[in-house]
C-alpha cells in the first residue's frame, strides 16, 4: 500500500482548520468588545478548556490573530493582546484616511441604488443606537458600514489590509464613542452616503478622509487629557466602562 502523504488535506485537518477559525472568531470578539483588554495574557490550556476544544486549534487561532494584528507572541513569555502605542495609532489613522479617500471615490463611481439603500439602512441603525446611547450597537453597525464600503470598492487586497488596521485601532476607536461623538459620526456617515448616492466621487472621498482624520484628532485629544490626569470624555450609556475609562 502506498504510504506517501496525501496531497489533499485530511478530514481531521479540515476539522482542525475549521475549529481554529471558530476559536479565532471567539477570541477576536472578546478582544474587540473589550472583554480581553490590551496586555492580557492568553493561555492555550485555559482557552481550550473554556471553548471545549483541544490545544491545537487554539495554537493555530493565536497564529491567525497575530496575523490580524490583535495579539503578539513573546518568546518564553506567551501570547498577549496587543497594546498599540498612541504614536502608532495616530499613524494608522493617517494610513486609513488615505485608503478611505480611495474607497469613497471608488464606491461613488460604482454603487447601485440598492447598495446605496443598504448603506442608508446601516446609518439608520447607527442613528437608533445614538438615540438609545447604545455604544455597543453603534460600534457593531459602524464596523458593518465601513466593511460594506470596502466590499463595494471591490479590491480584495485592500480589504485584507484595511481590516487589520481596523482591528489594531479598535480600542482607541471605542474610547471615542460618547453620546456626543456618536451623533457627530452619524452626521458624517450621512454625508458620505449622500455623496455616494449623488455619484460625486470627489465629495465622497473627501468626506471619508475627513471622517477618519476627525477620529484621529479626537483620539489624540482624549489621550492627552488622560495623560494629563484629567477626566476622560463622558462615555456613552451603552459603553463598557472597562474599555472606555
Amino acid at each position: 500500500m502506498d504510504s506517501s502523504p496525501s496531497p489533499h488535506p485530511t478530514i481531521a485537518q479540515l476539522q482542525g482548520n475549521s475549529l481554529a477559525k471558530l476559536v479565532q472568531n471567539e477570541v477576536e470578539r472578546l478582544i474587540l468588545d473589550g472583554t480581553l483588554l490590551p496586555g492580557a495574557k492568553l493561555t492555550e490550556s485555559t482557552l481550550a478548556e473554556q471553548l471545549g476544544v483541544s490545544r491545537g486549534p487554539v495554537r493555530e487561532a493565536f497564529r491567525l490573530l497575530e496575523e490580524a494584528g490583535l495579539v503578539r507572541t513573546e518568546k518564553s513569555r506567551g501570547v498577549f493582546v496587543r497594546d498599540v502605542p498612541i504614536e502608532e495609532a495616530l499613524e494608522i489613522f493617517e494610513v486609513r484616511a488615505v485608503m478611505d479617500l480611495y474607497v469613497g471615490r471608488k464606491v461613488a463611481q460604482c454603487a447601485s441604488s440598492g447598495e446605496v439603500r443598504e448603506l442608508r439602512q446601516l446609518v439608520d441603525a447607527m442613528d437608533q443606537a445614538v438615540k438609545g446611547g447604545n455604544a455597543q450597537d453603534y460600534h457593531r453597525f459602524n464596523l458593518l458600514f465601513h466593511d460594506r464600503l470596502l466590499e463595494l470598492a471591490g479590491n480584495a487586497k485592500l480589504v485584507a489590509t484595511y481590516r487589520k488596521l481596523v482591528n489594531e485601532l479598535s480600542l482607541f476607536r471605542r474610547r471615542n464613542l460618547t453620546d456626543e461623538s456618536m451623533a457627530v459620526y452619524s452626521r458624517e456617515h450621512r454625508q458620505i452616503v449622500k455623496a455616494i448616492a449623488a455619484g460625486d466621487a470627489e465629495a465622497a472621498g473627501q468626506a471619508m478622509y475627513d471622517h477618519v482624520m476627525n477620529s484621529r484628532e479626537r483620539t489624540q485629544r482624549n489621550y492627552a487629557a488622560k495623560q494629563a490626569g484629567g477626566s476622560t470624555v463622558p462615555t456613552a450609556r451603552g459603553a463598557r466602562r472597562s474599555v472606555s475609562a
